[in-house]
């Protein structure tokens, strides 16, 4: 079966799978599986925040929607060479299936396509599949399957862009009394308070052993986005501030960081993951608004 609200698009050499179905919009790059545009029919602003400089060029990742993060987060533990947060959203997959379903949303199922690169980088064999489901909420569902005779651990989750109106309009409440890994001061633990508000300089935070919904309050665009989680552990929030914004090359405009968060559904660091042989894990992220 294959839905009739999509359209297969290639630009650049890339393939992009468009969306648009009675309640939605979005656009999935099929290098990384990577959700690059996701907007409801109803609402009034945009929902994912994706940079003006965003590259879209084979190898490189997306600097904006819902890049994925695996097998690793952050550097490579040995090898600063390979993708930060993993290959996944780098290099090829493919679209298994494609099916409209009866609340008027839009499922997609697909597969990692590993190159022989990617073989080199690990030691194990795996399966890693993506269900993405298109409609008022966006929903992503990531799933590693272990088919090798020994197990192997992973980081895993999804590094998603929010547009907001301003970094320093909007509160991020759900991770009260968190503990939580500082990564702008060396890694200082600590822990969370009532709201996190931002002043406009960097943020870089691990929320770890937690697997709270948050919700981002924007005041100035009357609305509430809210970021559920299944199957995951840990939760990043990210700001680049304006100095490392100006130094990252693909950031847009000089103000352009203002009016992005990053909410990050994750397994990382102590909450990294361990796969059984035979065995499979699955994480998962949905992302709803409403508005006021």
């Amino acid at each position: 079966m294959t839905s009739k609200y999509l359209k297969i698009e290639e630009s650049n050499g890339l393939q992009y799978l468009k969306i648009d179905n009675p309640l939605a919009e979005a656009t999935v790059s099929l290098q990384g599986a990577h959700v690059s545009w996701w907007r409801p029919k109803s609402a009034t602003e945009d929902i994912l925040w994706l940079s003006t400089n965003a590259r879209f060029e084979k190898g490189r990742s997306i600097r904006g929607g819902v890049p994925i993060i695996w097998p690793w987060f952050g550097q490579h533990p040995t090898d600063n060479s390979f993708c930060i947060h993993g290959f996944a959203r780098v290099i090829p997959w493919e679209l298994v299936k494609s099916e409209d379903l009866k609340n008027g949303a839009t499922k997609l199922a697909l597969k990692m396509m590993p190159t022989q690169e990617v073989r080199k980088q690990l030691s194990y064999d795996f399966t890693l599949e993506l269900i993405i489901i298109i409609g008022e909420s966006l929903s992503m569902n990531l799933t590693t399957t272990n088919n090798s005779s020994f197990p192997f651990v992973i980081s895993e989750g999804f590094h998603t862009y929010f547009y907001i109106s301003d970094i320093e309009n909007i509160k991020i409440k759900g991770l009260e009394s968190a503990v939580l890994t500082d990564k702008v001061n060396n890694f200082k633990k600590d822990i969370e308070g009532e709201v996190i508000t931002f002043s406009g300089s960097e943020f870089d935070k691990v929320y770890l052993n937690n697997s709270n919904d948050c919700f981002i309050e924007d005041e100035k665009f009357n609305r509430v986005i809210t970021v559920k989680k299944s199957n995951s552990n840990s939760t990043v929030i990210w700001t680049p501030g304006e100095s490392k914004a100006k130094k990252m090359g693909d950031m847009g405009t000089d103000a352009e960081w203002r009016r992005m968060v990053c909410v990050e559904a994750v397994n990382a660091l102590e909450n990294n993951v361990v796969i059984y042989p035979g065995k499979s894990h699955t994480i998962g992220s949905e992302i709803a608004v409403q508005e006021y």
